[in-house]
């Protein structure tokens, strides 16, 4: 089994199929509308594409599918493949649409995000003691020892901030032994600290409400009509 598919870049040159082979242990499970991933190019780099034709045969030598992802319907094909010519875009681009949001293997996800935490090195006792023999002098990085002592775990930024000493002030400590940068991987969740609250449907205006008593009419009448909705940024129109 042959598929012809479509590489999920951008680039125009791309905007065409290409052929490769079904491994056997694929064949009853890729159709029209599959995500795969297929070695592209002179590196054998995989590249994400979509299924959008199956065939028995071609001319061409190929490679074959290297792995199945995620399937969409041949309909959605069909609709991304007229929304490309209609609209002068690529179809990977079209495709793309059909997908829900999260599942598009290329498309940035909400990431956790790693950032480095001051930590005393050695036992405050220690520290201490070589203060005391004046081993430690400089002021500034008695303030910052001082400072991390009862702060396990701030930022540089956060130093820089609350006790003004620069960070090449921590670096040299951490460098002299008595700090350390570990990295602490922060949940990146950017509603957790909204308070979000289920909103009451609003109220149409009139011109609003004569709007969509017009769609709602043809919509039950089973009549096909186009509509064109007017109005200026931000009038609410969706």
């Amino acid at each position: 089994m042959i598929a012809e598919v479509i590489i999920n870049r951008t680039a125009k040159k791309l905007n065409r199929t290409f052929d490769y082979g079904v491994p056997q242990e694929l064949e009853d499970l890729i159709d029209v509308g599959s995500k795969v991933l297929v070695p592209f190019g002179k590196g054998e780099k995989l590249e994400e594409a979509f299924v959008i034709k199956l065939k028995e045969k071609t001319e061409y030598k190929v490679k074959n599918i290297k792995k199945l992802e995620d399937n969409i319907t041949d309909k959605q094909i069909e609709l991304a493949k007229w929304m490309a010519k209609r609209y002068f875009c690529t179809v990977s681009d079209c495709i793309k649409l059909m997908q829900a949001p999260g599942t598009r293997s290329k498309e940035k996800k909400m990431q956790h995000k790693t950032i480095q935490s001051v930590y005393l090195k050695k036992d405050i006792e220690e520290i201490e003691a070589d203060i005391e023999l004046g081993k430690i002098k400089s002021e500034k990085q008695k303030k910052v020892i001082n400072f991390i002592k009862n702060n396990q775990g701030v930022t540089i930024p956060e130093i820089e901030m609350l006790i003004d000493c620069s960070r090449a002030i921590v670096k040299t400590l951490v460098k002299n032994g008595y700090l350390e940068l570990l990295d602490k991987k922060i949940e990146r969740d950017p509603l957790k600290s909204k308070n979000i609250k289920k909103t009451n449907f609003l109220k149409l205006t009139e011109e609003q409400e004569y709007a969509f008593m017009k769609v709602k009419d043809a919509i039950d009448n089973n009549v096909y009509e186009r509509f064109l909705l007017y109005g200026v940024t931000g009038s609410r129109k969706n």
